[in-house]
């Protein structure tokens, strides 16, 4: 069984991603699952440093947490898409704070693509990658 899904995720596309939360447990948590699934994962858990990640490593996706000390992720999203990136990443909120529908669209409205409220499955997580390994990451 392990050998299988050790092949399926090696037939699936290997993606660049961030991770920007101030709780440490959530970065360790999601950063071990998504290595596991095969991805490269980079990680932040603090929010002033998040754009400059952005920058250095070129994600092709960035989760961050809308909740955090500093920046939120609201303010990020609002930077990463000024970016003069070759292409920019697919962002992901995840929050357990901001859940209303009114929330959902603001983080829209900022430049987030997709909305995943704490705590988060993994297979929901694992499946919204899979479309983003299919489609690739979004032209600037």
């Amino acid at each position: 069984m392990q050998a299988n899904k050790n092949s399926q995720a090696a037939q699936r596309r290997r993606l660049s991603i961030l991770i920007a939360d101030d709780n440490a447990d959530t970065v360790l948590t999601l950063s071990a699952l998504l290595r596991d699934e095969g991805h490269i994962v980079h990680t932040c858990v603090r929010s002033a440093t998040a754009v400059e990640a952005v920058e250095r490593y070129e994600p092709d996706v960035c989760i961050f947490d809308i909740v955090m000390p500093e920046k939120s992720g609201f303010t990020l999203a609002r930077e990463v898409r000024e970016l003069p990136l070759p292409r920019q990443p697919v962002l992901i909120a995840i929050t357990a704070v901001y859940t209303r529908p009114s929330e959902k669209l603001m983080a829209k409205a900022v430049g987030f693509d997709h909305f995943i409220v704490k705590p988060a499955d993994p297979n929901d997580l694992f499946a919204l990658l899979e479309t983003v390994g299919e489609d690739g990451p979004q032209a600037a």
